[in-house]
């Protein structure tokens, strides 16, 4: 099967806060194909994320599937609270960059 990046087959690949302590990855889709092949394969689940970004599996809190939307959401315990002496992103809109090359092949 042909592979692509998580860059290529989705229209927004975002973070952002979900409250002081948590972040949010959303990932949308280009169409429904794209979508379901990443459902089919599980490829955003709790050991690919925690990879991708240095932190255990128990601080991926969720993933979340929204096919209405071709949507997908992980969220995770941000290493450093918002705002906190220390922390570099107060609003969460610089973590996605990790899940740009995520491959996912497609049918």
């Amino acid at each position: 099967m042909p592979k692509v990046t998580l860059s290529e087959a989705a229209s927004v690949i975002r973070s952002k806060n979900s409250g002081p302590y948590e972040l949010t990855l959303d990932i949308i889709f280009k169409n429904k194909e794209y979508y379901e092949a990443a459902c089919r394969a599980k490829v955003i689940n709790k050991g690919t994320i925690a990879g991708l970004y240095g932190i255990s599996e128990d601080q991926v809190m969720e993933i979340v599937e929204f096919a209405p939307a071709n949507a997908m959401k992980a969220t995770l315990v941000r290493p450093i609270p918002s705002g906190a002496l220390g922390e570099t992103d107060v609003y969460g809109a610089q973590q996605h960059g990790p899940l740009l090359e995520l491959m996912l092949e497609v049918p």
